[in-house]
């Protein structure tokens, strides 16, 4: 299968579940990722950390990719997320998402006992030998207390799979470091001002933002993308506000309440997550208002 190259604005998708059945809500998905892809977005992430994929099973996973490759078809890629302890499930899942027709993979390596950093680079090694798809190396060590250094990024980076980076840790200056020793892509994540990661040269956003503000979020792309820099600086301030609510808030929690503000039945976040209560849901209220420009 031929891959298009990832880049632009790619939300990571929430994943609206039914508490009480444990069912996937399609039809709003299913909404959700036609509404996105209506409004410019160059791409979907489902199964991402917004997208609560720690906590939900094997079938629930299958069931919203399976959704959300049926409802894009074949108008953006499909990049969703791949989390394992061992280099085999992760290729089991990759392998069974090839089949349905994904474009890549944000991969995820999880832990219970330490890793070195042998340990960590045979993993990702195992796992972009075994699968056809590009791979986005994810790197949250605040969460997943694995830390993908830029010495690893840029040894990993040789593989032929191993294409993208997208790092959670806030710091700029290590993507430099990053990019300056290989030639890996590198997208923004939450953490990051994606304004200055685009304008040193990455290649776009993979963010829960975008999901509540896909307009914005494109129109931010495609001013950086035209060097009107000062346009896009005060279009990013107004969407650093979602960003300050993460750092109050859970994240998958405040982009479902976000949503649920914008009119998309998508649920609360799975337990044991608690909803925003109602002070939080009247900031969230208050940021979307602020923000949306269209």
């Amino acid at each position: 299968m031929n891959h298009r190259n990832l880049e632009g604005i790619i939300p990571y998708l929430i994943s609206p579940i039914d508490l009480n059945t444990g069912k996937v809500r399609k039809e709003v998905l299913s909404k959700l990722v036609e509404d996105l892809i209506d409004k410019g977005v160059h791409g979907l992430s489902p199964l991402g950390s917004t997208g609560e994929i720690h906590y939900l099973s094997w079938e629930q996973k299958k069931e919203i990719v399976e959704t959300v490759i049926t409802s894009t078809n074949g108008r953006v890629p499909v990049v969703p997320g791949v989390s394992a302890y061992t280099s085999t499930d992760a290729i089991e899942q990759i392998n069974f998402f090839e089949d349905l027709g994904v474009e890549g993979i944000v991969l995820i390596i999880d832990t219970y006992f330490p890793l070195s950093k042998s340990d960590i680079i045979r993993f990702f090694r195992e796992v972009s030998n075994s699968v056809s798809c590009p791979i986005v190396l994810y790197n949250n060590p605040r969460l997943s207390g694995i830390d993908l250094t830029p010495d690893i990024v840029s040894e990993l980076s040789v593989e032929p799979n191993i294409q993208y980076f997208k790092d959670a840790t806030g710091n700029t200056g290590r993507l430099l470091s990053i990019t300056n020793n290989s030639e890996i892509k590198i997208f923004s994540a939450s953490a990051h001002i994606p304004q200055f990661v685009m304008e040193m040269g990455g290649v776009g956003w993979m963010a829960g933002p975008a999901c509540v503000f896909p307009e914005e979020s494109v129109r931010l792309y495609n001013l950086i993308q035209s060097k009107r820099q000062n346009e896009a600086h005060k279009l990013q301030r107004k969407l650093w506000q979602i960003n300050e609510a993460f750092q109050k808030y859970n994240l998958a929690a405040c982009i479902k309440t976000a949503l649920e503000i914008k009119g998309y039945d998508v649920g609360d976040p799975v337990s044991p997550v608690s909803p925003i209560e109602s002070k939080g849901k009247e900031e969230i209220r208050n940021i979307i208002k602020n923000i949306s420009i269209i």
